[in-house]
């Protein structure tokens, strides 16, 4: 059975990473699915599961990679949906790799790449949010609360500065 947003991860040692992802949709109410699929190793995996995405209710992908990071771009290339790309901090470049792989891109096969990393993890699920509150309204009340939520943090702390 499907789900809104898919995340595919490239190893379980991406698991972690990807939980900043998907506490955050979860907070959002968003339901997704989590699945362990490499575009090198599971090539045959990774096409059965778009295929089940795309008969269901699956809108946006998120996919986790690091080092050669070629998840994101197999993913696309198997479907007109949104993919965000989230680069892993790995390896000895520290995702600089994994960033360059996700964001360089062919004409026709975008990728929307968010950042290296934990802030990367948390911009993929409210990219997705955001993207989905083009069609709710009740999510796009929920992302214009967290945004006045964190602007009202910030000007408590410069309050306590002045202070």
């Amino acid at each position: 059975m499907s789900k809104t947003v898919s995340i595919v991860i490239g190893s379980d040692s991406d698991l972690e990473l990807s939980k900043k992802c998907t506490d955050i949709l979860a907070s959002l109410s968003i339901d997704f699915s989590i699945k362990i699929l490499s575009a090198h190793r599971t090539p045959d995996l990774l096409s059965e599961h778009v295929n089940e995405c795309e008969v269901g209710e699956t809108k946006i992908y998120i996919a986790f990679a690091g080092l050669a990071a070629h998840l994101a771009g197999a993913l696309a290339s198997k479907t007109i949906k949104p993919v965000i790309g989230v680069p892993v901090d790995a390896g000895p470049l520290n995702g600089m790799d994994a960033l360059l792989s996700t964001v360089q891109m062919p004409k026709g096969m975008p990728v929307a790449t968010v950042a290296i990393g934990s802030s990367g993890s948390a911009n993929a699920a409210y990219l997705a949010a955001q993207i989905l509150s083009l069609n709710s309204e009740d999510l796009s009340k929920k992302l214009k609360k967290i945004r006045e939520e964190n602007k009202q943090a910030i000007k408590e702390k410069n309050l306590k500065l002045e202070q």
